[in-house]
């Protein structure tokens, strides 16, 4: 007969020693990627064709680094004008005015039915399609006249092209954001005597962030990356364009287009972080999945009850304080 085994509990089974899986076609799938990574690294830095040290001499190029600083300001700015127009766009979608309405649907169907692209390049000719603008009242009395033909305004018409083209899209997350709060919400602020501007910037737009976010961050990526197309315009003066110019002269576009690259890369993955970041703070309260500072704050406190429970100095003063 076997003996029982002395550290198990009487009238209690023997805990189950438990094996995990096996899974051998990963280790073979990790090994192929593995190799083909290597593979890949080793042509890519025994090709010439990358010029290696053209790379290194021009990513922190004075020229390369001006560029990475318009398309940071084109990026920002046309963001801002897209979130504020975006914000009014989707305040008319949702307005019972039918005139408000239509003219945001059509709006939304004008700019996002046609290409970024397009656009930019209408913007370009926009000198020559209206040479001057008049201001003042129609037909009576101008107040001041703006020649178009002679500003030299092709950033100011980028960014005006980028920001128009992404407010369609800024509309319709916005929109949808503000839709998926329920309408119980809005009557529970009404009943505690909240205005409207008091029920949107408490109840609302909070809950209505968690939604907004995430796509406003892809957009704002996507944003960086679509200012390579400025040259519509034309504006050469972002990162695209210096380097596109520096490659022009020494006819290397290969290394000069992997300096661009690496830029844009650096620039998304701070954006990512930051995004990252963000969704996390407007998540708080959205789902009952406990983060790791507040699983180690309850193990904490149920050690610190154990204790008192066990008869610590804690306890003894709670039970005098009871019997007292």
């Amino acid at each position: 007969m076997t003996s029982p085994n002395p550290d198990t509990v009487a009238g209690e089974p023997e805990p189950i020693k438990a094996v995990p899986l096996r899974h051998p076609g990963q280790w073979v799938a990790a090994a192929i990627i593995i190799v083909l990574a290597a593979l890949f690294v080793y042509g890519a830095a025994t090709n010439e064709a990358y010029a290696w040290g053209t790379y290194g001499r021009y990513l922190f190029d004075q020229r390369v680094m001006s560029g990475v600083g318009y398309t940071l300001a084109l990026t920002v700015l046309s963001m801002v004008i897209a979130i504020v127009l975006g914000v009014v766009l989707a305040v008319m979608r949702l307005s019972p005015n039918p005139v408000l309405r239509g003219t945001a649907w059509v709006y939304l169907w004008v700019f996002r039915g046609t290409p970024v692209y397009v656009q930019l390049v209408f913007w370009g000719l926009f000198p020559a399609i209206y040479k001057k603008i008049d201001l003042g009242i129609p037909f009576v009395h101008q107040f001041a006249h703006i020649d178009i033909q002679t500003l030299n305004a092709a950033f100011l018409f980028a960014v005006i092209g980028l920001g128009l083209n992404e407010a369609a899209y800024m509309a319709e997350i916005v929109r949808a954001g503000v839709s998926s709060v329920g309408e119980g919400q809005v009557e529970a602020s009404v009943a505690l005597g909240m205005s409207w501007s008091q029920t949107m910037r408490r109840t609302v737009l909070p809950q209505a962030m968690r939604v907004i976010i995430p796509p406003t961050g892809n957009e704002l990526i996507s944003m960086l990356k679509t200012t390579s197309l400025v040259a519509a315009v034309p504006l050469t003066l972002d990162l695209y364009g210096r380097v596109r110019d520096i490659s022009g002269v020494n006819f290397e576009p290969i290394p000069l287009l992997m300096v661009a690259s690496t830029w844009y890369l650096i620039v998304t993955s701070i954006l990512m972080v930051g995004q990252f970041y963000l969704e996390r703070y407007y998540a708080k309260g959205a789902t009952r999945a406990l983060t790791a500072r507040q699983l180690k704050a309850m193990a904490a406190e149920d050690a610190t009850d154990s204790g008192g429970a066990a008869g610590g100095p804690g306890a003894g003063r709670t039970t005098g304080g009871e019997n007292a």
